[in-house]
């Protein structure tokens, strides 16, 4: 990340904005269940909020820095802070009740990163749990943003074809303005033989 994006995402405003409307879009309707991952914690704008939405949170994040800060705060709650990929998820499989990631997929390297993460959390999450995700459109908004910094933005046409790839299935993409929430689902049982992942819109 370069200096513009620590300092918005670190800052009080994005906080707020998190909180008030950004999650309370990504999360509607869905039922996080007992045990939250959230993968790319960054600052932790979103991550306060996640714990008083689920009994257990854990908090996965890349930066080292970052994990310091997010462990300290959180001393004394039921959420764990872990440094980690996300296209290689330090957790057993079936761990998770849902997954969510804030802003997270365009910061993996490539496209074949984000397929990577995108079945690493298929992988972690319970049958029936939830993969819950908010991602900004390409934009040369978003790319002079992200001067000095990785963008590999998600393309919302392909990215039911990826996640059902990965195993997902009820895949849904909605927009709001020049961003997009993704939800998709793991299958509650396994495939029968012949049988594949269905994407919807």
């Amino acid at each position: 990340m370069n200096r513009l994006e620590n300092w918005f995402c670190a800052s009080a405003l994005w906080r707020s904005f998190t909180r008030r409307r950004l999650l309370p879009w990504v999360l509607e309707g869905a039922g996080l269940g007992e045990h939250v991952l959230e993968v790319g914690a960054g600052f932790g704008a979103a991550t306060e909020e996640l714990q008083r939405r689920t009994p257990r949170l854990t908090s996965l994040e890349y930066a080292a820095d970052s994990v310091t800060r997010l462990a300290a705060r959180r001393q004394g709650t039921s959420s764990g802070v872990v440094r980690g990929d996300a296209a290689a998820l330090p957790f057993p499989d079936a761990t998770f009740s849902s997954v969510v990631a804030i802003l997270v997929l365009h910061h993996l390297r490539s496209l074949a990163a984000q397929d990577r993460a995108f079945a690493e959390i298929h992988r972690v999450l319970r049958p029936g749990g939830v993969f819950l995700a908010f991602e900004i459109s390409d934009s040369w908004i978003g790319r002079l943003a992200h001067i000095r910094s990785t963008f590999v933005p998600v393309d919302p046409a392909g990215v039911r074809v990826r996640l059902a790839a990965a195993g997902f299935s009820r895949v849904t993409v909605d927009f709001q303005r020049s961003a997009f929430r993704l939800r998709a689902l793991r299958a509650a049982q396994a495939m029968f033989p012949g049988e594949h992942s269905a994407a919807t819109a």
